[in-house]
């Protein structure tokens, strides 16, 4: 027998500049649109995330289901999940007092299970395998606790006295360094996206906080609804612009 190499796209998009930006977008817009739901229609934390979680789930299901990579159901998955995070980290931190350091110690063992059971299943956590129902099962679960953890991370360390635009910065450099190491260290590719992915989503929460916030809490007092909408129609417009295809990676097959 005789191993027979072939790439298998996966349903998520290439890692590549234009995925890092669009990211950081539509991680900002989970934290405007998500106050815009808790907040501005004072609808409160519970009810904003039974929304928002019951958006994800139809996102979820529609992205199993679809048989390629389809850019504008990716990033609305995206959308749903860091709007999730938002309002189930804020219901997390401030309804129940967990706090934001209880609430990160505890979202950040959460995501560290998942990507174990992940890693235990299927012997990667490589984005580039998302391509059948269960990875792509463990992918969306990930992402979303992770989604959890860059809210209550970003909040925590605004509160911690940085600030919103001190937080972002914080973060803006955190990822600057994850990506000297990418392109000078020898560091695992996958370890590096994780740490990436996870740090876009507190930056992305301290940006739309600064935006949203008000003056007396150091934020710029922007309407809430209107910063989601330009942050959607941003997306929207990268999406278009910007090369969105799916990832690939080998698999081989036996053949005789």
């Amino acid at each position: 027998m005789a191993e027979a190499a072939r790439n298998t796209l996966s349903k998520v998009p290439e890692v590549t500049l234009g995925f890092w930006i669009i990211k950081i977008l539509a991680t900002t817009l989970g934290e405007t649109g998500g106050d815009t739901v808790s907040m501005t229609l004072d609808l409160g934390y519970l009810i904003g995330t039974a929304i928002f979680l019951s958006i994800l789930l139809v996102l979820v299901v529609a992205q199993i289901a679809a048989k390629e990579f389809r850019p504008f159901l990716y990033w609305s998955t995206i959308v749903a999940s860091t709007t999730v995070g938002t309002t189930l980290a804020d219901f997390a931190d401030r309804s129940l007092g967990i706090g934001y350091l209880g609430g990160s110690s505890i979202l950040l063992i959460g995501l560290m299970a998942v990507l174990a059971s992940w890693y235990w299943s299927q012997g990667t956590v490589a984005v580039e395998t998302v391509s059948t129902p269960r990875v792509e099962a463990f992918y969306w679960t990930a992402i979303t606790v992770s989604q959890t953890l860059g809210t209550a991370l970003g909040d925590w360390v605004a509160d911690a006295g940085l600030g919103y635009e001190g937080g972002a910065l914080l973060f803006g450099a955190g990822l600057a360094l994850i990506a000297a190491a990418y392109f000078r260290t020898n560091i695992s590719r996958v370890a590096l996206f994780w740490a990436a992915f996870i740090l876009t989503r507190p930056l992305g929460a301290t940006v739309g906080d600064f935006l949203d916030k008000p003056l007396d809490q150091g934020g710029l007092a922007l309407s809430r609804p209107i910063a989601s909408a330009v942050l959607g129609a941003l997306i929207i417009a990268l999406i278009l612009i910007l090369p969105q295809k799916a990832g690939n990676h080998p698999r081989t097959q036996e053949a005789a």
